[in-house]
């Protein structure tokens, strides 16, 4: 396009040669060099005008020349205010997202079983990128921290007290009262040498074996005797002195500080330094061990039943409009937060951007972009000119001819 428009203005400059040379003899020649003179101005002026946006004309520092390279910043600031003032609106952007209905297409999508693989496939490689990311040590770090703040941290006694007082007044515990006492009895009954060994290992020496074996024989009975007196009597003295126990129990773990004290020792006996590590670093390995299997694996019940949820979810939003309704304000209202909040950064970027630019770069992308209309102006400006020329010279010759 350039050589197009400097070919037309040299082509207009032969014309004007020779035309001046020969509109002494040709008087009608007088007109062509009008046109071809007027021609060659407005080709030349427009030529200066384009130049002058992007480098200075011929290499002449001609003020308010080279405009692109020269306020290359402020109009990359400017670009970033109009996008900032024009599209980055809390109006622009809840009106856009009203209309798209985003939560809509988003549930038709999600309700395809092939959307859903694709959900499942694309989160699993993310969960298994997560965990190649994440540092083990760091994280048994953060949940041993977690433990020791949350678990290990707050006394036990009370919390305990308080969960054990409800069981028991709701009677929870009885089973397992019934249990213990029904492997008593299963016990007792398995095990009628084991109790008189013990009542003959007990007996002095100087008593007969056939005492012995009586005393033995009478114990065995009594103590069968009491366990299914305590087994069929729900309200044997023994189940009553118990459940009384272990309310006070229940109470004394709430409100006595000896109590709560033996409980917190309990507590540190049990989880010291070593066996917290110990179980943190097992609990993160098993659940590290089990996620990765679990997605690894696009037939597991993990996988299945995400598919699933993706799937239900997605027929949840394209056939429930208060849901949708409700999803599309969450969207908007966060949308509305980011542009509300960031708007500034966010077109901030332009600015920064063009700013970082090279000035000559910057102009010769730009006139690679707009060039070809910009030498358009040029031809058009030679079109034109040579029209006013003649024109000019026309009206002149009427008037003064």
């Amino acid at each position: 396009m350039k050589v197009l428009a400097t070919a037309l203005l040299g082509v207009l400059s032969v014309i004007f040669v020779v035309a001046f040379a020969l509109q002494e003899r040709y008087p009608w020649l007088q007109y062509v060099r009008a046109a071809a003179e007027g021609g060659m101005v407005g080709a030349l002026a427009d030529w200066f005008a384009v130049t002058a946006l992007f480098k200075h004309p011929m290499g002449l520092k001609i003020p308010h020349t080279a405009i692109i390279p020269r306020k290359k910043d402020q109009i990359g600031e400017s670009l970033g205010q109009f996008v900032e003032e024009n599209f980055l609106s809390e109006a622009v952007v809840r009106a856009k997202l009203d209309s798209a209905r985003i939560a809509e297409k988003a549930g038709s999508w999600l309700a395809r079983p092939e959307s859903a693989d694709r959900v499942a496939v694309e989160g699993a490689a993310l969960i298994r990128g997560a965990f190649t990311v994440l540092n083990d040590e760091a994280v048994q770090g953060v949940i041993e921290s977690m433990v020791r703040k949350h678990v290990l941290g707050p006394p036990w006694g009370p919390p305990v007290g308080r969960i054990a007082e409800r069981l028991f007044r709701e009677g929870h515990h009885h089973r397992l009262v019934d249990l213990l006492v029904d492997r008593a009895a299963d016990w007792v009954d398995a095990n009628y040498g084991v109790v008189t060994r013990v009542v003959a290992q007990r007996s002095p020496t100087w008593v007969p074996r056939l005492v012995d074996g009586v005393v033995g024989d009478r114990v065995y009975a009594e103590l069968s005797k009491f366990i299914r007196a305590v087994q069929d009597d729900q309200h044997h003295d023994v189940r009553i002195a118990l459940d009384k126990y272990l309310k006070d129990l229940a109470q004394d773990l709430q409100y006595s500080p000896e109590t709560i004290a033996k409980a917190e020792e309990i507590k540190g006996q049990l989880l010291d330094d070593p066996r917290v590590r110990d179980l943190t670093a097992r609990t993160w390995a098993t659940i590290k061990s089990a996620l990765l299997e679990a997605v690894s694996d696009p037939q597991s019940e993990l996988t299945e039943n995400f598919k699933a949820a993706v799937r239900d979810f997605g027929g949840r939003l394209a056939s429930d409009p208060e849901l949708a309704a409700k999803v599309n304000r969450w969207i908007s209202d966060g949308a509305a937060y980011a542009v509300r909040t960031y708007r500034s950064e966010i077109a901030g970027v332009i600015s920064e951007t063009v700013g970082r630019w090279d000035a000559e770069e910057t102009s010769r992308k730009i006139e690679l972009q707009v060039g070809k209309d910009l030498q358009f102006i040029r031809i058009n400006g030679t079109v034109v000119g040579s029209l006013a020329g003649l024109a000019i010279f026309a009206l002149a010759h009427a008037v003064f001819g």
